[in-house]
């Protein structure tokens, strides 16, 4: 299947006094929020490509985008296409950092602590030795 370079999709801003602007995606059944319109419409963008990159990699089928102008608001409510190009979405996943727990004896950790180890780098540095990687 041949991915899309960018998608673009209705979301419906609401605006209630005194609360950050909501921001709902209808297609996907997806929301999020932000303090201005500018925050409102970056972080949608942000959860739209998150949103889409996963249907991606999970291999589902992606819904199609309403058209804009069939959407009904309400008066304080507002109609906004939001795209999202989705190459810089995939190549930022391919260095993103997880997270992993790891348990060490307590005087190990307290040894590094006092020594400002720092546990991310040095378990990266010890895994790439591992795994033979320059």
């Amino acid at each position: 299947m041949k991915k899309v370079d960018r998608y673009f999709y209705p979301a419906v801003f609401t605006y209630e006094p005194d609360q950050e602007i909501a921001v709902v995606f209808p297609d996907l059944d997806v929301a999020t929020s932000g303090e201005t319109d500018t925050n409102a419409l970056l972080s949608a963008r942000e959860l739209l490509g998150c949103v889409l990159f996963g249907l991606e990699e999970d291999g589902e089928e992606i819904p199609a985008p309403s058209q804009l102008s069939e959407l009904k608001t309400e008066p304080n409510e507002k109609a906004v296409l939001v795209d999202v190009y989705m190459p810089s979405v995939r190549m930022a996943q391919v260095n993103k950092s997880v997270s992993r727990t790891v348990t060490l004896p307590a005087w190990l950790n307290a040894a590094a602590l006092e020594r400002n180890i720092n546990f991310s780098q040095l378990l990266q540095d010890a895994l790439k030795q591992q795994l033979h990687f320059s």
